[in-house]
């Protein structure tokens, strides 16, 4: 069985622009692997990416069996699960801003480890209302109950390894010998920016419950 079978090829192509363009998009995830970047390097930065692939793999696959059904039929499920996000989008803000709030050079001393990349990447894009949104949305026009499961499988491949490849990609630019030494030269702005951002996107989430 051939690539075809599974999807038609210009449905397929839709779908990549789509994860495409959703990946790129500025937003907590970026903020985060930015952060990372800033304070563990390239390792934790691209440690950050993938293991937020992950996250939106997790809910490529959800809703590729049935999330959007089951938040038509559960909403209360849907918003407990924008508050959750909410709540931890603001923590991540906080630490963000607190760690701002040095001068220059306390700023840079503030590190993070692949371990919390990992925990971060993952939980950011849990944690991401827009990704929620944007999957029921628009992934859910593309699949059909007709879909064979390699189809399904198709659809959480192809969005891990855009929203992977996309953040791995920045990763690698932020953490060159001539980028990172002039982020690190401004880590408490690019914190205190990323805290706003993140405190910002809670509160919108909070808002629109």
């Amino acid at each position: 069985m051939t690539f075809m079978h599974w999807m038609p090829l210009n449905l397929w192509l839709s779908l990549v622009a789509l994860c495409a363009m959703g990946a790129m998009s500025p937003g907590p995830s970026l903020a985060m692997v930015l952060r990372h970047t800033l304070g563990g390097g390239r390792s934790a930065g691209i440690a950050a990416g993938i293991s937020h692939a992950l996250g939106v793999g997790l809910y490529a696959a959800l809703t590729a069996w049935g999330l959007g059904a089951l938040i038509v039929h559960y909403p209360g499920v849907f918003q407990a699960i924008m508050l959750l996000g909410a709540v931890y989008l603001a923590w991540l803000g906080f630490k963000a801003l607190r760690a701002g709030r040095g001068g220059a050079l306390e700023a840079q001393a503030v590190t993070t480890s692949r371990s919390m990349a990992i925990r971060d990447g993952f939980m950011v894009a849990l944690a991401n209302p827009k990704l929620i949104l944007f999957f029921v949305a628009l992934l859910s026009q593309l699949i059909t109950p007709e879909m064979s499961e390699m189809g399904k499988w198709l659809v959480v491949v192809t969005a891990m390894g855009i929203d992977g490849l996309w953040y791995v990609l920045v990763a690698l630019v932020l953490s060159h010998s001539r980028v990172l030494p002039w982020l690190q030269a401004r880590a408490m702005w690019i914190n205190r920016l990323t805290g706003v951002v993140l405190l910002g996107l809670a509160l919108r989430v909070v808002w629109g419950l």
